[in-house]
């Protein structure tokens, strides 16, 4: 059972693939998990493209992208929300 009201995301398939290109949606600062960063620097922009990496898990109920953003040297861990496919977007 879940601990909050959200939907447990990891019953469905992921969103994106490793190798997929996305978009990020928001600025996104540093909680202290970006080593040579200070904590609350920016180290993704909204806008900037990347690829996602390796999808993991967290607390068992979402998944977990980590994103290579090249522009500014980052491996990010993003949520579902936090992103669009760019490769999908382009089909339509």
């Amino acid at each position: 059972m879940s601990t909050d009201d959200r939907e447990i995301e990891i019953y469905g398939p992921p969103a994106f693939a490793p190798g997929e290109k996305v978009r990020c949606l928001k600025h996104i600062r540093n909680d202290g998990t970006v080593p040579g960063r200070e904590i609350g620097e920016f180290v993704v922009r909204k806008g900037e493209e990347g690829y996602v990496r390796d999808i993991g898990t967290f607390l068992n109920q979402f998944y977990i992208y980590a994103v290579d953003f090249v522009d500014s040297r980052s491996i990010v861990g993003m949520r579902r929300d936090e992103l669009v496919s760019l490769e999908k977007e382009s089909a339509r």
